[in-house]
């Protein structure tokens, strides 16, 4: 009866002693925070024909001061109507056709400087225009081209890489010009124009020429000081695109 009493006892004591597991109990899997997400890298179709009219601009220029230094003024003449229509055409292929590009609108004021430039060095070169005019539009056109190296390299989108800051495939900012920045350019223009044909013409245009200088001298300092003081002068292309919020996901239905 005794061994019957000791086995019940050892019965109840084990089944009321808590069964533990040998093995250690699993670590919780720590999860890994998201990495976080590469902002894509915009780029856009740079080999336009507006694109190209624009670089042909450009590298018409050289021939064209070539011409005005060795007194060719006929040939320097037509040049100068090409360079004209090819800004008139390419504007309207890139508005008309959807063509225009960012690069597109850092070419066209470029072209533009560009020929500015080569004629007001060979115009004054030649005595056709004064040379105090010429050191206020070519110290105008230097400082705008450094305030645009600086704001390409600030508006970059990183990583800011040598390779990057030429690859203007990757749009940064987009040059707006002012209002008073178009007048000036029109007026350059037109002064360049009529100095370059002024030694063909049968009749003196010297009085004329003399008030459209004093003209073109004036509004090319009020548009390079809107350029420095302007808001809108241009505009964070990479920023704008950042600030773009994805579209929220679809609500789940019920």
């Amino acid at each position: 009866m005794a061994l019957t009493l000791s086995l019940s006892c050892a019965r109840a004591t084990l089944r009321d002693t808590p069964i533990t597991s040998s093995k250690s109990p699993t670590p919780p899997v720590k999860s890994r925070p998201n990495a976080p997400e590469k902002t894509p890298t915009i780029r856009e179709n740079i080999y336009t024909l507006p694109n190209l009219l624009t670089v042909s601009r450009i590298v018409a220029c050289p021939v064209l001061g070539w011409f005005i230094v060795h007194d060719d003024f006929y040939l320097a003449t037509g040049l100068l109507v090409y360079a004209g229509l090819t800004d008139l055409v390419d504007g309207y292929l890139a508005r008309r056709f959807n063509m225009s590009s960012v690069l597109g609108t850092i070419l066209d004021p470029a072209a533009d400087k560009t020929l500015m430039t080569t004629l007001t060095v060979t115009l004054a070169m030649k005595d056709l225009i004064p040379v105090p005019l010429a050191v206020i539009i070519l110290g105008r056109d230097v400082l705008l081209s450094l305030a645009a190296f600086y704001i390409r390299y600030t508006s970059l989108p990183p990583p800011k890489t040598f390779t990057r800051y030429w690859d203007f495939s990757i749009p940064s900012a987009e040059v707006r010009p002012t209002g008073i920045s178009k007048v000036n350019t029109a007026l350059q223009l037109f002064l360049m124009g009529t100095a370059t044909v002024s030694p063909i013409l049968p009749f003196s245009i010297a009085t004329p020429l003399l008030a459209l200088q004093w003209t073109v001298a004036g509004t090319t300092i009020w548009s390079g000081a809107s350029y420095l003081f302007a808001k809108d002068g241009f505009r964070i292309v990479s920023s704008a695109a950042q600030d773009q919020s994805p579209p929220p996901p679809p609500s789940p239905r019920p």
